[in-house]
């Protein structure tokens, strides 16, 4: 679990999303004393945090411990699911389109919607961000999201 597909190690992953969520929203997304461990502080957070790669049909590269829980997932499993799969077949069209909306306007706040477990448990999503991961480059690296509140249903 070191390496995260298309990021490199779990310390530049977090540091990416960190960056990037800064970059584009202009806030933190969490507060970090300084030398703290990024990895460890976005893997422990009760923030659900999530992100997927550049693929033409993106999979997931990072869960942390509360994604892999909600979505009921091990780390092997959610990083080789596509993304799209989060979500119902009848939401997928939906978050398609929202997810285009991401690309082109950086980031996207106040998400509401409905995912789905390994297992079928239906879950609504509120008040998520979702935004592009962009390294120091300018290079595209995908997509990430963060939420804190959500609802079994």
């Amino acid at each position: 679990m070191d390496e995260i597909r298309g990021s490199g190690t779990r310390e530049e992953h977090a540091r990416l999303m960190l960056d990037s969520y800064r970059c584009m929203i202009g806030k933190e997304l969490l507060e970090l004393n300084p030398g703290e461990d990024a990895a460890q502080a976005v893997e422990q957070s009760s923030i659900v945090i999530l992100s997927h790669d550049t693929e033409a049909d993106p999979v997931l590269n990072y869960g942390n411990c509360m994604a892999l829980q909600l979505w009921e997932m091990d780390w092997k499993t959610f990083t080789s699911t596509p993304s799209r799969l989060t979500a119902e077949p009848l939401e997928r069209e939906e978050r398609a389109r929202f997810m285009s909306r991401v690309t082109a306007d950086g980031y996207v706040d106040e998400y509401t919607g409905v995912r789905i477990s390994s297992t079928g448990k239906r879950f609504y999503i509120v008040n998520a961000t979702v935004w592009n991961l962009v390294d120091g480059d300018g290079t595209y690296r995908g997509q990430a999201a963060a939420f804190s509140d959500y609802r079994r249903l």
